[in-house]
């Protein structure tokens, strides 16, 4: 019985599910199972995972349900002590089972370890950002606000804790059931984090994520599911997160193809509304700076900025990797 169970959603993946194996199977922890669940594609990734020869990785089939029962499918089917998640077009350092690994079993009270996240486009080119949360511990406060594990394929989580608070529900699709599901976790454990980017999420253009009508509905009946069960001395945390659901919806019309400004000032707005302390943030400060880019200087205009940006980005993040690793041959100067 293999240690880690590694779970794989994939729907017509074919177009990245090469690359992201590849990462899965370079890693330098090798007690793992990959159960790869195909969810209804009607491309080719059924027979190309069939035909994969390594002993550990399982193929599973079943009609298209979405994203959420295809990881409730591997859940069920998997033998592992510890589950991991891993998106179809996603990618992992080869040390990201290992180290995360380490951390379950230096912290038995912990119920789930997280990493941070590098982004990638399309192409698999840096966008030159790191999502790098800190918090652990006891973070349920926190990530009410916000979803501080941003990607799918970054936490590993002990089997027990599914077996705790259930598996993934349905019923609120792709867009937040990952988020409830780590509140749900975070209530009853605690978290561990490794400070490094272990994984590289790849934002794509036309991505669900994008339709920010959907989402909107999705935040929605995901913070009235979690706080319909929380103590009354809690509910005061339900307007902030209201608060920064709408601060993320805001980013949503900027980014989808109709780049409707005045839309994301609506969703700005309403984040005020819910929690005014809001406007003292820098990421008040970052949006309304992208809104007034996108007012002015137009969808191209706003393109152009975009990509200034993200090559600024790639050479601050090429120095800081640079500094990081010759900070960890030299542990007496402390981390990053």
């Amino acid at each position: 019985m293999s240690k880690v169970s590694v779970i794989i959603p994939a729907y017509n993946a074919m177009a990245y599910l090469p690359e992201t194996m590849e990462s899965l199977l370079k890693q330098t922890y090798d007690d793992f199972e990959v159960i790869v669940v195909n969810d209804g594609s009607s491309d080719q990734t059924e027979q190309w995972v069939s035909q994969i020869a390594d002993p550990r990785v399982r193929l599973i089939s079943q009609k298209n349900q979405g994203s959420s029962a295809a990881r409730n499918t591997g859940i069920n089917q998997a033998q592992g002590e510890y589950i991991a998640f891993l998106d179809a077009d996603d990618l992992w350092e080869p040390t990201k089972l290992e180290k995360q690994v380490h951390y379950l079993e230096q912290d038995p009270e912990a119920g789930l370890v997280y990493t941070w996240t590098a982004l990638i486009d399309e192409k698999g080119t840096s966008r030159g950002k790191v999502i790098a949360n800190h918090a652990e511990g006891d973070v349920w406060k926190i990530l009410i606000e916000c979803n501080i594990l941003e990607c799918g394929s970054t936490p590993m989580i002990r089997r027990s804790c599914f077996e705790s608070v259930g598996v993934f529900d349905i019923n609120l699709g792709s867009l937040c059931d990952d988020w409830e599901m780590w509140i749900r976790i975070a209530s009853r454990y605690h978290f561990k984090v490794v400070k490094e980017p272990l994984v590289y999420y790849r934002a794509h253009s036309n991505s669900t994520s994008k339709n920010w009508e959907v989402m909107e509905h999705a935040y929605s009946k995901t913070i009235e599911k979690v706080f319909a069960s929380a103590q009354s001395d809690l509910l005061y945390l339900k307007s902030r997160s209201y608060g920064y659901a709408n601060f993320c919806l805001a980013w949503k019309p900027l980014q989808s193809q109709d780049q409707d400004y005045k839309k994301a000032i609506h969703f700005c707005q309403q984040a005020l509304k819910h929690y005014p302390q809001l406007r003292f943030s820098g990421e008040y400060v970052r949006l309304n700076v992208a809104i007034a880019m996108m007012r002015w200087l137009g969808p191209k205009g706003y393109r152009r900025v975009l990509s200034l940006v993200y090559a600024l980005r790639r050479r601050i993040s090429r120095v800081t990797l640079k500094h990081f690793m010759l900070s960890s041959l030299e542990p007496e100067k402390g981390n990053l």
